[in-house]
């Protein structure tokens, strides 16, 4: 306990004991010394905690010992009144000398021997008694001569301190309660304390329950007591806290409807943020100051008490009614803080988010300040309903908060042994559900097709395929579409200009990405047609334009891809340069113009067949004589070779008049996969498949190949079907989370019976719902080699959202509103995997209207407009609760239920 000041009145007016003895009763001296020096109440005495002693100046009490020792008062000198001026610097303050000691500056004596003494003798006129208190520091028990004099200040009045005392086991909290009666600080209004260092810095004073000693609090130190603003602000927090303007100082709107700056891709924590904000027993927590009681700063998995009262800021400038929009970068920070991977502004997951943020808000509020051990029991045959409640029991044992009151509910978690039929049966405590939704088993792909017939121009597909299916079921689907057979198309991704992959037969599609391009190709054929066919050989071929040098001697250099690549059916005994020469000029022929007969050379252009320029016919680069069409595809190219083709009857290069001087478009060269590098030679034994590049001067590129014929293709009337997806019940989800499902061999159970890890079947069942029920829609779908986003329409309800036929527990009939639930909030994702944005649909408390939160910007929504592909975040709130919430009849406040009644119309709403 403290004194707020000295006490300046003398002790003769303090309030006197049972056994302060009466003027008319004074003993002998005798009778006086015992009294004093006795050990059951005076000065022998031991001390205990809490007590009163007081200070008695040495000098003063030496002469009192004389004078009762005499044993004759009129023998004796007497004393006097008890005089302590020699234990005070002044007269004024009446502050105590520093380093007084115990035994020759002074002696403590007792509350009742000081009262006995005051009343025999008196005490030196305006000489305030000195009351110290015993206390136990460091296990021992003291009389604290020295407290703590601290300089109290408002943050509002820096330059008028006003000095008090606390012993240094006193607690914070008494601290702020002298300051709250001495700056005169209305119960309503919220306060918070700094101290001011050595350094002139300033530390916040966040546990009021701990002790002046433990705050390490010195005497003269200053001491700012803080009061929220009536706009939910603190006075010392920067001014970019809000956004509002001068002209909006005077802000006054509904509270909650206040928007949150977008900071950087934190658009999902903006509506996390939203969606929390509108639980009303959640935030009437909050605006009510029930939290500051409950502040956890002890917990090793919390946050020091940080996160919750960052919260508690935005919450109460939120509701305060005095913003448009705040800005959220102190709990940005925090939340960085304390969760690294939300550092920085990279998008996240809001549900992620939320996550965090409930986990943090429960341990820095958690009521259990020291938790203890809890041994997890099976079932072992119990009945349920015990069980289940030793479960409970146990859970909040170890967690017990706000937020487990609000969003805690209660699985049912049944395991069983595939081999020995071991049942497991525990109850897990959740926070939210995470349903999956119906996946469709068809995968929509789009893909270019290239005919073998040069006068067709490519043409986009958009085909329906098994979405576990492999390669040769998207050949299969374009099949019925174009009418060649499967066995005659080649599947390649193509990503800048070359073959980033050529597909086999058997791969799997999950290797395709949506983003990927895709080109399937018509080639001569994999397999032997009869007896008379032919083996051919798929070439890949590449486009390549010289770039010219601006060095000294104007040479070439570069190579610049362009275009989209080929692959190309060849005959094996056709397998020469120049005979490759004019089948590429037969493909190319759509776009390339064969030079005219006044484009014919005068003979002395290099011929295609000079050594010096290209390889002999008949001859693959490094002058082999061995057939290269015998090279195997190799593992990375996909590329099949060595097959057989069906007789070609078409009018190819074979039937055109081979003229022996005809200027040549473009030179042949074989190149890596790539297409960045020559290749001087090719050798069997290394089983690589060639490429080979088209190499085009520019003038020549200019002159004869047409770029806009080149990239040109057609959309085949499938590309303009829409494949429907049909809307799925918010039910069918929940439904699809309790059905029976086998445990991945990523995650199996040991069975203890069979003793050994089993992949057994598991069902989750509902045993027990809170009174704020999240809902996440697991529309982020992730495998092994695939991503997605999930746009299925889910259709659930505002009102009336009924669980229970989920719900296994034991129910009672005669309160239906116990698994009847209503939407209060939806977080929203627009967008893909790599992008997109979040938002909020919420309903105020207060007002009962839905509100459309889109960073900043707010606005009123009609409920008809909530349901949508985007939801993916839902919050219900319990029937019973709402009634629970709603003010009672007669009072001025709105009576209006969340998703309840008509809402109000816009025009008399005070929005954004």
């Amino acid at each position: 306990m403290a004194m707020a000041a000295v006490a300046a009145s003398p002790a003769g007016a303090a309030a006197a004991e049972d056994r302060e003895p009466q003027h008319e009763t004074v003993p002998g001296l005798e009778s006086q010394r015992l009294q004093i020096e006795n050990v059951e109440n005076g000065r022998g005495r031991p001390l205990r905690e809490g007590e009163s002693w007081f200070l008695v100046g040495q000098h003063w009490y030496k002469y009192w010992e004389v004078y009762v020792q005499g044993g004759d008062q009129d023998s004796s000198p007497f004393p006097g009144c008890i005089n302590n001026a020699e234990l005070f610097e002044d007269q004024v303050n009446w502050h105590l000398k520093k380093g007084l000691v115990e035994g020759e500056d002074y002696v403590l004596l007792p509350a009742a021997a000081w009262h006995y003494l005051v009343d025999w003798y008196g005490l030196e006129h305006g000489q305030p008694a000195i009351e110290r208190k015993v206390v136990e520091l460091s296990g021992i028990q003291t009389v604290e001569v020295y407290p703590v004099e601290l300089l109290l200040v408002q943050h509002s009045d820096m330059d008028t301190t006003h000095t008090a005392q606390f012993s240094h086991t006193d607690s914070i909290d008494l601290v702020v309660r002298t300051a709250r009666e001495q700056f005169l600080v209305s119960p309503q209004e919220e306060t918070r304390l700094w101290v001011k260092n050595a350094e002139g810095s300033f530390e916040r004073l966040c546990n009021t329950r701990v002790t002046v000693l433990d705050a390490a609090l010195k005497t003269g130190q200053v001491v700012v007591m803080e009061t929220r603003n009536k706009d939910g602000t603190w006075p010392s927090a920067p001014h970019a806290m809000s956004s509002t303007s001068e002209e909006d100082a005077d802000f006054q709107g509904q509270p909650g409807i206040c928007g949150l700056t977008n900071l950087g891709n934190t658009c999902f924590m903006n509506s996390a943020l939203q969606c929390l904000s509108n639980v009303p027993q959640l935030t009437e927590y909050f605006l009510k100051n029930r939290y500051l009681e409950e502040l956890n700063f002890c917990n090793p998995l919390g946050m020091k008490g940080e996160i919750a009262e960052a919260y508690a800021d935005l919450v109460k400038q939120a509701w305060s009614g005095h913003h448009r929009s705040i800005v959220p970068h102190v709990f940005k920070t925090k939340v960085g803080h304390f969760a690294s991977q939300f550092l920085g502004y990279q998008q996240h997951d809001s549900q992620e988010l939320l996550s965090f943020l409930l986990d943090g808000l429960h341990e820095d509020l958690n009521r259990v300040k020291k938790k203890e051990y809890v041994e997890l029991c099976d079932a072992a045959g119990r009945p349920d309903q015990e069980v289940a409640q030793e479960a409970w029991q146990n859970h909040k044992r170890r967690n017990d908060s706000v937020i487990v009151d609000t969003f805690h509910g209660l699985f049912k978690s049944t395991l069983v042994c595939p081999d020995c039929g071991n049942v497991s049966v525990t109850f897990d405590p959740f926070c939210y559900l995470s349903v999956p939704l119906p996946v469709s088993h068809k995968r929509v792909m789009e893909v270019f097709f290239v005919s073998m017939d040069p006068r067709r121009k490519p043409e986009q597909h958009r085909l329906v395929v098994p979405k576990k299916g492999k390669i040769s079921d998207l050949c299969v689907a374009l099949a019925k579409h174009t009418g060649i057979s499967p066995e005659r198309m080649m599947v390649a991704d193509v990503f800048s200009h070359r073959f980033y992959k050529i597909y086999q037969l058997e791969e799997s599609l999950s290797s395709i990405l949506d983003r990927d391009d895709i080109f399937i190709y018509e080639v001569s054929g994999r397999a032997a047609i009869g007896e008379n066919s032919r083996e051919d050989v798929v070439l890949p071929i590449y486009l390549r334009e010289r770039t010219p040098a601006r060095d000294y001697n104007n040479s070439y250099y570069g190579l610049m891809l362009f275009g989209h690549p080929l692959l190309v059916s060849v005959p094996r005994d056709r397998l020469s340069w120049d005979a490759l020469y004019h089948i590429l000029l037969y493909r190319l022929s759509r776009y390339v113009t064969r030079p005219s007969s006044d484009d014919e050379d005068d003979g002395d252009e290099k011929d295609l067949e000079d050594k010096d320029a290209i390889p002999k016919p008949g001859q693959m680069a490094g002058g082999s004589s061995q057939d290269p069409g015998q090279e195997q595809a190799g593992p990375s190219s996909g590329v099949a070779s060595g097959s057989r083709a069906p007789v070609d009857n078409s009018p190819g290069p074979s039937h055109w008049p081979q003229r022996a001087r005809r200027k040549h478009l473009f030179t042949l060269q074989t190149v890596n996969s790539n297409g960045t590098s020559d290749r001087s030679t090719f050798n069997e034994d290394t089983h690589a498949q060639p490429y080979i590049a088209i190499d085009w001067e520019p003038e020549m590129k200019k002159r004869y190949y047409d770029e806009v014929e080149a990239e040109g293709y057609v959309k085949h009337d499938c590309v303009s079907y829409v494949l429907k997806k049909a809307p799925v019940r918010l039910q069918e989800c929940i439904e699809l989370f309790t059905t029976v499902e086998t445990l991945e061999k990523e995650n199996p159970w040991y069975c203890p019976t069979c003793k050994q890890h089993q992949l057994a079947t598991k069902k989750l069942d509902l045993w027990m719902l809170p009174e704020t029920l999240i809902i996440h829609l697991k529309r982020f779908s992730y495998t092994k080699f695939s991503r997605e986003k999930l746009d299925t329409l889910v259709e659930f309800p505002i009102r009336d959202l009924d669980f229970s036929e989920f719900v296994i527990k034991p129910q009672n009939e005669s309160a239906p509103e116990l698994y009847k639930y209503d939407l209060i909030a939806v977080s929203n994702h627009y967008g893909g995997l790599r992008d997109g944005h979040y938002t909020t649909f919420a309903c105020n408390k207060d007002s009962g209207q839905w509100h459309y939160f889109d960073d900043n910007s707010v606005s009123p929504v009609t409920e008809n407009q909530i349901e949508s592909k985007a939801a993916y975040v839902l919050f219900y709130q319990r029937q019973d609760v709402a009634r629970r919430l709603q003010p009672q009849p007669g009072l001025s406040e709105p009576s209006a239920s969340p998703a309840c009644g008509t809402p109000p119309s816009s025009e008399s709403m005070d929005v954004n």
